[in-house]
């Protein structure tokens, strides 16, 4: 093993935590070998905050379209258009936006190979020996093995460096996705619940689309991502989307391609192996509940995996991996909590999401949730905001008021403060 070569660190998977990582450390002068399984586009709305762009320094023509509003369709079909009042989402195509963060990577240093990750061994003196089947082999049973004093698993929800080295990640419970792309239509907004907007995404909260999460159409500029997420086993997600397809009228746009691939939906509560192996993105299970936003997720989960490796090499102290997770939690935890509490009470039945629907047609509860999003944090809203949305929420959590019925507000006193 004495000729194997040595990295600083091995990172398994090329989606937009790895990736990060790799640029992180190989900016930092670290030898960073990213090893990735070419062909593997994950199905993804390709959704970025303005945060997301303003810090990871995501240029603006790897934007294929900007978004100013959201569009939520109740299982009755009344919907509520949410504006995004001098913001905007920002959308990517994560084929070539992937591709984009692991050239960066490239640029700033990084070792690039395209492979299959197998497994974790270990050397004499105990260091890492990460072996992997390389994609360029004539032979699909060769393996290559090379050495790392840091791994990075971010090989996805199904990560397998995560269920060989990480206690707990087996049991990681996920939601199956499933999109198609196809040929965006022409714009017809304003015909009615089912034109075609090009800035605006689409998100269906009816049961016949998805029992237990949400239906989508998100336009990416010259192609447009129809799909739907389920934890539920047996129900078709193909039958879904063609099913959206038909009442949409996007049936009759080319299919491009087709993808499907499980979302993680909690926080793993160990990500690391207390010795030389972290992780981060899907495969440390960081995609918010309720939205199912990953991207800008996994970017703050690449770099806080390299600010935890690097602390590793600088100390050898072990401990500092579990820095990843436990800084990710501290800026993120709340929210992940409140989104989780929203999916189980809310997407339980068509009933209750008809009342959640109905509740997005408030100008408070839009003003916060779309300034949460943008700037992923906690809005310190005024008093007398927070106010009118607890007595709204209570309103509809008792059924004191009907779907689509104005709930109770704060007193008009209350309302000049804000």
């Amino acid at each position: 093993m004495a000729n194997l070569q040595t990295y600083d660190a091995v990172i398994v998977g090329g989606g937009p935590a790895g990736a990060t990582a790799a640029t992180d450390l190989a900016r930092r002068n670290r030898k960073v070998l990213l090893l990735d399984r070419p062909g593997r586009i994950k199905p993804c709305g390709g959704a970025i905050p303005p945060k997301a762009i303003e810090e990871f320094e995501i240029p603006d023509e790897q934007l294929v379209a900007k978004i100013n509003s959201a569009r939520m369709v109740a299982p009755s079909d009344r919907h509520v258009d949410m504006p995004i009042n001098g913001g905007y989402v920002g959308m990517v195509d994560r084929e070539p936006f992937d591709e984009w963060l692991r050239e960066r990577a490239a640029g700033a240093g990084a070792e690039r190979r395209n492979g299959t990750f197998t497994r974790v061994l270990r050397d004499e003196d105990g260091t890492a020996l990460v072996e992997f089947r390389p994609a360029a082999a004539s032979d699909r049973n060769a393996t290559e093995t090379l050495r790392a004093r840091a791994v990075i698993g971010a090989d996805g929800a199904m990560s397998s460096v995560a269920k060989q080295c990480v206690p707990g990640a087996k049991e990681l419970p996920h939601v199956a996705a499933y999109h198609e792309i196809v040929r965006s239509p022409a714009p017809t907004a304003g015909q009615g619940l089912h034109d075609f907007d090009p800035a605006r995404c689409d998100v269906y909260y009816q049961g016949k689309l998805s029992p237990d999460f949400y239906a989508w159409i998100f336009p990416h500029g010259e192609t447009t991502s129809i799909g739907v997420g389920t934890e539920r086993k047996g129900f078709s997600l193909h039958d879904a989307v063609d099913q959206l397809r038909k009442e949409t009228g996007l049936d009759q746009c080319e299919t491009l391609r087709r993808e499907g691939a499980p979302i993680p939906l909690h926080p793993l509560k160990t990500w690391d192996n207390g010795r030389d192996v972290v992780l981060a993105g899907d495969a440390a299970g960081v995609v918010a509940p309720a939205s199912g936003e990953g991207i800008y997720y996994a970017l703050v989960g690449g770099r806080l995996a390299a600010d935890a490796v690097e602390e590793l090499l600088v100390t050898g102290d072990a401990k500092a991996l579990a820095s990843a997770r436990k800084r990710f939690m501290k800026a993120h935890g709340r929210v992940f909590w409140i989104l989780g509490i929203m999916q189980r009470f809310w997407y339980k039945s068509d009933k209750r999401r008809e009342r959640f629907v109905s509740l997005c047609d408030d100008p408070d509860i839009q003003h916060l949730t779309w300034e949460a999003y943008m700037h992923k944090r906690l809005v310190k809203a005024k008093p007398a905001a927070h106010l009118r949305i607890f007595l709204k929420d209570m309103a509809h959590l008792l059924g004191i008021v009907s779907p689509w019925q104005k709930a109770p507000v704060a007193p008009p006193e209350s309302r000049t403060t804000d």
